[in-house]
């Protein structure tokens, strides 16, 4: 049996049931018949395009090579590897039981590894976990050092405007009047920050579409959660130097140079 994209490559428009294919050595071209055709899924890598595969009874052993290499690795072929245990219901004693099920069959039947299908699948992204997890870590440090950038932004400008807004305050300028003073700075460098990363996040995504699985290069919910978060942390640090700003009494701020 043959994958859909077997047949679409190698028999496009054409009925594969009952083509011949073979491997290797040209004299072998013919050597299979193909009886049937299977849905397309991915075996190892999640990440890599689907590829042509086919499929052998595991008791089917072809007789017509004549080079030793090609009967050794037909015979090692037919050695079972791995096997697919079901169960009608779930088992708290599979591993036990397998064990001896498998040696009333065949006491040389050796079990080294038993694991859950999640398990087996799960094993294949470890890798991409790994990242994703490691890319959150630094995710989050950028964060924490960003908005502590701009605490000390922003606290700096206090510092350096603590007369105008004294002058200010002087001249009947309220509390909530200095904070939203000092919060619209905050929110111009947001909005500048903003108008540049979300293009550069776009285009990174659009880069690294082919190392996102399951993902688009696109996802507006993973986009608009990123940047209410970093709006969010950008606006707490900001308005932390703000309130103290508005504490400022007049005559003090005015006394500062």
């Amino acid at each position: 049996m043959v994958n859909e994209t077997f047949a679409k490559h190698f028999f496009p428009n054409q009925d594969p049931i009952g083509r011949h294919f073979g491997i290797d050595f040209l004299p072998y071209s013919g050597a299979f018949e193909i009886v049937g055709v299977f849905k397309d899924f991915k075996i190892n890598n999640a990440n890599k395009e689907i590829r042509p595969v086919f499929l052998r009874p595991v008791a089917q052993q072809f007789m017509g090579y004549k080079e030793a290499s090609m009967i050794g690795g037909e015979v090692q072929s037919m050695f079972i590897d791995s096997i697919l245990l079901r169960f009608d219901r779930p088992r708290d004693d599979v591993e036990s039981l397998a064990r001896r099920t498998l040696t009333g069959i065949d006491p040389n039947l050796t079990v080294d590894d038993l694991r859950s299908l999640d398990a087996q699948v799960a094993g294949n992204f470890n890798q991409d976990r790994l990242i994703a997890r490691l890319t959150t870590l630094f995710g989050i440090l950028a964060l924490i050092l960003a908005s502590v950038g701009l605490y000390g932004v922003t606290s700096y400008f206090v510092a350096r405007r603590t007369s105008e807004i004294g002058i200010r305050m002087a001249l009947g300028a309220t509390r909530r009047g200095v904070v939203a003073l000092v919060l619209r700075g905050v929110l111009i460098q947001i909005g500048l920050g903003l108008a540049l990363g979300i293009p550069a996040a776009l285009l990174a995504g659009y880069f690294m579409k082919s190392q996102l699985y399951g993902l688009g290069s696109y996802d507006p919910v993973a986009l608009i959660s990123a940047t209410a978060v970093l709006a969010a942390c950008a606006v707490t640090a900001g308005f932390i130097p703000a309130r103290r700003a508005s504490t400022i009494e007049p005559m003090q701020a005015l006394r500062t140079e």
